[in-house]
């Protein structure tokens, strides 16, 4: 396992939020997307044996015509109703991955936002929970990899929270192109169900079973969702039962991050301290991360409308 050093976490992110004080004033709103981005809003057809629902989908990607490597980001649950939950856009950590060179596609799934359907959820069996929350990603994958602008051999998957169950389900279901996944602070919380945590860990250690790919996991000390030692156990129980290019999973401990790190991934002084291990991930596959110079000076990033 990798741990980085909690002091040293601490002194990154207070420089990160000096800088905010800095320079996210009233005057800089929005976070500065790479020139001539395109952020545009599509609605992705699931199509299920019953009916067929349609999944808000937010792409953004760089000036250009491509094709481009992706990545796909996989959104957590917020408090309350799923349906009232708003579009993902994490438009920092977006930011970051476009100015590289990246697509990004962030898939509400089923019952989320503006998708149609059902929220899946309530059930004690997290290992399912996961796996039909990663049909939705693969209906977005099924969707994206036929855009011109998408290299469909270049994927990697990230997921935050129960966006992290997700991705880790999906790792287990597998899909063309996709190279390697991320998870920050996945997993499910059911207090209603007894023995909730072994329940996570059973699931993770499921995962691992059947898994095929590389990964990433960052965890963090004061997770206001997993209490340590329980991100350790997660990752544990999914490493003793994997093989092949699954065997290559590593562990990030990021200590303890501004009153919880649940929210590393999301809060955007987080992103100086998890961009430095997703580079090292990204350029270990064989992937590009260096920032590409613009052409141009800075713009706001242009949107398009909704399509079909």
């Amino acid at each position: 396992m990798s741990r980085v050093v909690p002091s040293t976490c601490r002194a990154v992110v207070a420089l990160a939020a000096l800088a905010c004080i800095v320079w996210c004033g009233p005057a800089i709103a929005q976070v500065a997307m790479p020139a001539q981005s395109v952020e545009q809003v599509v609605m992705v057809p699931k199509v299920g044996a019953e009916a067929t629902i349609d999944l808000e989908t937010t792409i953004v990607r760089p000036a250009g015509e491509g094709p481009f490597p992706m990545v796909v980001i996989n959104h957590g649950k917020s408090p309350g109703k799923p349906a009232f939950q708003g579009r993902a856009r994490f438009a920092a950590q977006t930011a970051e991955f476009v100015r590289r060179g990246y697509v990004v596609a962030l898939p509400m799934r089923q019952g989320f936002s503006k998708s149609g359907g059902q929220y899946v959820g309530g059930s004690c069996d997290v290992r399912g929970n996961g796996m039909m929350q990663a049909e939705d990603v693969v209906a977005a994958l099924d969707y994206l990899v036929q855009q011109p602008y998408v290299d469909a051999t270049r994927i990697i998957v990230i997921g935050q929270s129960h966006g992290g169950l997700s991705t880790m389900a999906l790792s287990a279901i597998g899909y063309p192109g996709v190279v390697g996944v991320v998870n920050f602070a996945g997993g499910l919380r059911n207090e209603n169900c007894v023995g909730w945590e072994n329940n996570l860990i059973d699931a993770f250690g499921d995962y691992g079973r059947v898994a095929r790919y590389p990964s990433l996991w960052i965890y963090g000390d004061n997770d206001s969702y997993w209490p340590w030692p329980l991100p350790e156990r997660m990752f544990n129980s999914y490493k003793a039962n994997v093989s092949g290019a699954a065997k290559d999973a590593r562990f990030v401990d990021v200590g303890e991050f501004d009153g919880d790190s649940h929210r590393l991934f999301s809060n955007r002084a987080g992103v100086a301290v998890w961009l430095p291990e997703v580079d090292a991930f990204f350029r270990g596959l064989g992937l590009p991360f260096d920032e590409i110079p613009e052409r141009t000076q800075p713009a706001r990033m242009k949107t398009t409308g909704k399509t079909s």
